[in-house]
């Protein structure tokens, strides 16, 4: 009985451990420890060989007694943790210290029956309890019998110490959050935004103060053009632009993807929804398209109109991969972040020039994510078929 328990206070040890309840693991192995050295004391004092195995007697005692008063330091420690955790765990520490007094007055002979009896008693209740009620909550994933709760609390002042976020943080996934950053957008602000690529800055077509405030942010050169996204293809349809059908085929091949178009600039962007921005996104001459394949900003342009788009970083330096990189980076310069966790690319879209299309084919002006040789080939078969 006693390996019995010894075997299974270490093996709640380990399973504490695994759970990353570290001051559980701690207690539960000390426990086995003292279990099974109070038990095996005990069997190897009692045993009839020679007349005890062990001879604890007069003059014998110092290195047991020692070990005993270690124990009760050790376990006080202990129950002074136990306390701010559940009344189960409390019990179960003071529990054992009344097993470590036992295993003191054993070892200087001074041990009563009825006394040792009422503690392994009221120790074994404890342990049948605990252990299952710990089994039966983990198994159900509800607290279907209690623990208790903890007798001293520490309140935490982490929240306090953590500097508060410098912009509006909302998170991607949310209703509310997508609600939140188009509202931004549509009264001029600029805002942090997930891609299917890299994280980019946003601001409305409608609004070209907001924009200028993108150049601003990144410290772009000002002869370096800004693209815009916008949410389908149709909408481009809508707006009629003198697009031949080559070039119809071939972003419809490429949208929505990590492929920006370069097409000719024309007053049918106003149609698009640039409006008042017309001036300040793409080049006098020219405007890079694109229909990014991420359905919360597909559904976030469908709120806002065409954004104007660049990449979500200081000007020269690397791309933003995750929105923490751009809270910190550029956080405190933003009126919002939409946080969408790791971004899918590390690398920004394949820019393709197109506006010569019919003529001499596309230029590949930037590789990004899309190879170069990819979008070759793509434009082959279009225009072969």
């Amino acid at each position: 009985l006693i390996l019995i328990g010894g075997f299974v206070q270490l093996l709640a040890g380990f399973l504490a451990f695994r759970k990353y309840d570290h001051l559980g693991g701690a207690a539960f192995l000390t426990f086995s420890a003292l279990w099974s050295s109070y038990g095996a004391t005990k069997i190897l004092c009692a045993a009839p060989v020679s007349g005890h195995l062990l001879d604890i007697g007069a003059g014998n005692t110092e290195g047991f007694t020692a070990g005993s008063i270690a124990f009760l330091v050790l376990n006080a420690f202990l129950i002074i943790l136990a306390s701010s955790f559940n009344v189960v765990l409390l019990c179960l520490t003071l529990a054992m210290e009344l097993l470590t007094i036992c295993f003191l007055l054993f070892t200087v002979e001074n041990l009563p029956l009825p006394f040792e009896i009422v503690v392994l008693s009221i120790l074994s209740v404890i342990c049948f309890y605990g252990a299952t009620a710990s089994l039966t909550n983990c198994m159900f994933g509800k607290n279907l019998l209690l623990m208790g709760p903890p007798l001293l609390t520490v309140q935490s002042s982490k929240k306090n110490r953590e500097d508060p976020l410098p912009c509006v943080c909302p998170k991607s996934h949310l209703t509310s959050g997508l609600r939140t950053i188009a509202e931004l957008l549509n009264t001029g602000a600029v805002c942090g935004v997930p891609t299917d690529t890299v994280y980019a800055l946003a601001a409305s077509c409608k609004h070209p103060q907001a924009i200028e405030k993108v150049y601003r942010i990144k410290d772009r050169p000002q002869e370096k053009p800004i693209c815009i996204f916008i949410s389908n293809l149709d909408q481009l349809r809508a707006a009629a632009p003198p697009i031949s059908p080559l070039l119809w085929e071939f972003m419809e091949n490429v949208y929505p993807g990590g492929i920006g178009c370069i097409i000719r600039k024309g007053e049918w962007l106003k149609k698009l929804g640039v409006g008042a921005g017309y001036s300040r996104v793409g080049t006098q001459d020219s405007i890079m398209i694109r229909v990014p394949d991420l359905t919360v900003l597909v559904h976030l342009i469908d709120m806002t109109g065409p954004l104007a788009i660049t990449s979500a970083n200081p000007s020269g330096e690397v791309d933003s991969t995750h929105h923490d990189m751009v809270i910190s980076r550029l956080g405190h310069k933003l009126e919002g972040v939409l946080c969408d966790g790791e971004s899918d690319e590390v690398v920004a879209s394949t820019v393709v020039n197109c506006t010569k299309i019919d003529e001499s084919g596309i230029t590949i002006v930037r590789e990004g994510c899309i190879p170069a040789g990819k979008v070759m080939q793509i434009f082959e078969r279009v225009r072969n078929r």
